[in-house]
């Protein structure tokens, strides 16, 4: 089988099969590319000309040209882009050869409450841009969506009476989200006084700029950096560090790691498990106020 062929049915796969995100499928047909060229440069174009020393050459390669993590993903994707050829064709799978390193999942940067607080007080109301800005960060923390979750939001995903948000999110996964009640408030007064206002013919989005586009999350990147300019927070956050914080104030308030991986869309929980710094920061504080020894070391 041709290599390219093996490459475009694999991502033709990814697509439709197993429902992974554009991101996701671009990340993957990037790296499988890289291989493909590495083994043009060998002149091997079948995938049955490739065994585990050709492997061992293309990580030894990859290894002098990507930092770890480029090159972790890189041998994630052609591994299971091998492990796909050999369960669907009976093909010899030489991955034995590669070993990927466990990547070391780093504490995710959040906002206390209290910066959470300060971050939505630099907002006034009494402007439409502000009343914007304010539902947008409201909707990302209040509610736990990704940056491009809230700005595809369409006016059919919305329901402020109830109080819910039906979010599309990576691989097409649904998901149903409550809104707390600050979010829905601030949510309903942009809806109700300054969408009106900016809407010009039709357009479903939810969130629009004053010209009724699609609010793209370059704009709420670029406004949070606005915003954190009149606060005195040298954190660097960013609207994916507001998801962060919502995930971390639930399991602080005592949420459980499975329903914070269904409001977070996550498909697996391992992906949820970064925040169970919480949980052991929560348990040894409880182990100090509570366990008799430690109150001996206390004394």
């Amino acid at each position: 089988m041709k290599i390219n062929e093996a490459i475009t049915e694999y991502i033709f796969n990814l697509q439709n099969n197993e429902g992974k995100s554009d991101a996701t499928i671009k990340s993957y047909s990037s790296d499988l590319y890289i291989y493909k060229d590495y083994l043009d440069k060998l002149r091997i174009y079948n995938i049955e000309e490739i065994d585990d020393s050709i492997l061992r050459g293309f990580v030894v390669f990859a290894s002098k040209k990507y930092a770890n993590s480029s090159l972790n993903r890189l041998k994630v994707s052609v591994r299971n882009f091998h492990h796909f050829l050999a369960f669907k064709y009976d093909a010899k799978d030489p991955t034995f050869a590669i070993q990927v390193s466990k990547s070391i999942k780093r504490l995710p940067i959040y906002c206390t409450i209290s910066e959470i607080d300060e971050i939505m007080d630099t907002f006034d109301e009494s402007k439409p841009e502000d009343i914007l800005g304010k539902a947008i960060l409201e909707t990302i923390y209040g509610c736990g969506l990704r940056v491009s979750e809230c700005c595809n939001l369409k006016l059919s995903q919305v329901n402020l009476i109830d109080g819910f948000l039906k979010i599309l999110g990576k691989g097409n996964k649904e998901r149903i989200v409550p809104i707390p009640g600050r979010t829905k408030r601030i949510m309903e007064l942009y809806y109700n006084n300054v969408r009106p206002i900016w809407l010009k013919g039709s357009c479903n989005s939810f969130f629009i700029n004053k010209n009724s586009h699609q609010i793209y999350s370059e704009y709420v990147e670029r406004m949070i950096k606005l915003v954190l300019t009149k606060t005195d927070i040298k954190k660097p956050i960013t609207p994916h560090k507001l998801r962060h914080s919502y995930a971390t104030h639930l399991l602080e308030g005592g949420a459980d790691l499975r329903s914070i991986q269904e409001l977070l869309g996550h498909s697996d929980i391992s992906t949820t498990e970064i925040y169970t710094h919480v949980e052991a920061n929560r348990l040894k504080q409880s182990y100090m106020n509570f366990h008799p020894l430690a109150k001996e070391d206390k004394k």
